[in-house]
């Protein structure tokens, strides 16, 4: 092909080549610590193996020595096989989308040795063709328990298709895709997270679209990339605060997973902020070199050169409403507000809901303040989850209300005089006291937080209306800098008393303040879903704290100096 990014293509033959000396000093038998499990890193090593002995410039090209490997990985796949043709193994036991990745990746692999037609990959292909056999019956029969499983199996039902037409399998796909796609209408999907969007809805709603010819799941993948584009950083992360899912409040979500769509839609649909991503995220390097090798060889357009880049604009605010979120960008500093919680609403901590108590965070410079969060202990109801986000002129207003109950006697009709009592789950706690049955006195706590972008920073107004009880606004830096202007503890956190207090990274610094002057806890407080298990949600880095109380009204300035 004449036209090819090569820079693009060296940097994925260089990083395939890299995976390929680590599995090549490995066996099947190490599969057993394999973090996504055993069969789907088999798969995934298989898959790498045969793209880098297909590829025609990598340091393994026409290598035997991989086949062997790959026919010794495949046999180990075989064995993991159980009679329903789900596979063992991982924490989902036989599980019809957890098997589907592998399946997914076994179809890819067989359609790039079909395609290739070296003799020296037939036995192979005999082998993985009998595990995608064993492995069909259960993909159109099986179910799912997340939303994102419907995608992932349903990619695997058209791979399956594209390798061998079949009605059944067909039917099965149409009956997951006639149950909509889970997009909101700010271009998230239902649950809201990076990591399922990049490695799972996006990648699979492409080859659905592809092999059924449903260009409006494309569509629906663009509007999720157009989405994203508002919440990469300046540090190349992707906001996670808002997800319903473990990356909620992981480690920072890395952009490179996104590589190949952003380049697939750049390149397809001449978008050049696209092309702005789809080079941030390879320069983060290449994330599965595996699938990115053998897209480039199913599909070789997608190493053409990418339309002109276009960054995002320096000055900018977007919000996507239905997750709660906003962000205000400027050259001094990025803001992030967040007012979407489940919590709330679900009285509960649960994957699948978002529950990130971090309301705010700033990008300044080098100085990351990663979670801004108002603790305190109210009826053990956990810190400030603002469930609501509304903007008031140049303020957003993020709010929250929770009440606590004390219950009142049952009623005479309602009482047992063996004291046996439903076991009931009030929002707070469980206990056998038939709580829907009596009347209760509701003690409320009302938190409004309104917060007014400045162009160094936010300006905070904290107004709480309820009992008398204290509160500490938690500011977790990332590692790295060093505090001025307030003494620190010895767990290297500072409380800030009165005046402001500084974190310095390099030659950024952010200064926040003025402390309020009020006695409490300079502490953060999980709530009792937490603490009852010994568990806490608490964010690493470097804390500060200013404390209040409850009512009241106090302010805080947070900026880059």
């Amino acid at each position: 092909m004449r036209d090819v990014d090569e820079a693009f293509r060296r940097a994925v033959i260089a990083a395939v080549d890299a995976a390929v000396e680590e599995v090549l000093a490995a066996s099947p038998a190490d599969l057993d610590t394999a973090p996504l499990g055993p069969y789907r890193a088999a798969m995934r090593r298989i898959k790498l193996l045969v793209s880098a002995y297909v590829a025609d410039d990598g340091a393994y090209a026409g290598r035997e020595r991989l086949l062997s490997h790959a026919v010794a990985h495949a046999a180990a796949l075989g064995r993991m096989q159980a009679a329903s043709g789900l596979f063992i193994g991982g924490d989902n036991i036989e599980s019809p989308p957890d098997s589907a990745f592998a399946v997914n990746d076994a179809c890819d692999t067989l359609e790039l040795i079909r395609r290739v037609a070296d003799p020296s990959l037939t036995p192979l292909g005999q082998m993985l063709d009998a595990i995608a056999d064993a492995a069909m019956p259960a993909m159109i029969a099986g179910g799912v328990h997340t939303p994102n499983h419907r995608w992932e199996l349903t990619a695997a039902l058209a791979r399956l298709y594209r390798r061998r037409p079949d009605v059944a399998v067909h039917a099965r796909a149409e009956q997951w895709l006639a149950e909509g796609i889970d997009q909101q209408t700010d271009g998230m999907y239902s649950e809201r997270s990076a990591n399922y969007a990049a490695y799972v809805s996006n990648p699979s709603l492409v080859v659905i679209g592809d092999v059924f010819d449903r260009p409006d799941l494309h569509d629906v993948v663009v509007r999720n990339l157009d989405a994203t584009l508002g919440l990469i950083h300046p540090d190349g992360s992707v906001e996670t605060t808002q997800s319903r899912r473990q990356d909620q409040r992981g480690e920072p979500f890395p952009l490179a997973p996104y590589l190949l769509a952003y380049r697939r839609f750049a390149i397809e649909r001449g978008r050049g902020d696209f092309a702005w991503a789809a080079e941030h995220a390879a320069a983060q390097g290449i994330a599965e070199p595996h699938t990115v090798l053998t897209e480039l060889l199913l599909d070789p357009w997608l190493a053409r050169p990418l339309p002109e880049p276009e960054p995002p604009a320096a000055r900018r605010r977007e919000a996507w409403s239905a997750s709660g979120l906003v962000v205000d960008a400027n050259p001094a500093r990025t803001l992030v507000l967040y007012g979407g919680s489940d919590y709330p609403r679900q009285r509960r901590i649960r994957s699948g809901l978002a529950s990130n108590p971090t309301f705010l965070r700033m990008f300044a410079g080098e100085v990351v303040l990663d979670s801004v969060r108002l603790s305190r202990d109210f009826f053990g109801l956990g810190p400030f989850r603002a469930a609501e986000m509304a903007v008031d002129g140049d303020a957003i207003i993020l709010t929250e209300q929770l009440e606590g109950h004390y219950y009142q006697p049952l009623e005479r009709g309602e009482r047992h005089a063996d004291g046996a009592y439903d076991l009931a789950d009030e929002g707070r706690f469980a206990a056998a006291m038939a709580f829907s049955d009596r009347q209760s006195d509701a003690v409320a706590l009302r938190t409004r937080v309104a917060a007014r972008p400045t162009d160094d920073g936010v300006e905070l107004e904290i107004m709480t209306d309820g009992p008398a009880l204290p509160w500490a606004l938690e500011l977790s830096f990332r590692e790295g800098g060093a505090f001025s202007g307030a003494a620190e503890a010895s767990d290297g956190s500072v409380r800030l008393d009165s005046g402001t207090a500084r974190y310095r990274v390099g030659g950024s610094a952010v200064e926040f303040g003025p402390g309020t002057g009020e006695a409490g806890p300079a502490r953060y407080h999980p709530g009792e879903d937490y603490t009852y298990l010994g568990a806490t949600d608490a964010v690493d880095g470097r804390r500060a704290y200013i404390v209040g109380r409850t009512p009241g009204v106090a302010r805080v300035r947070i900026r880059a100096i």
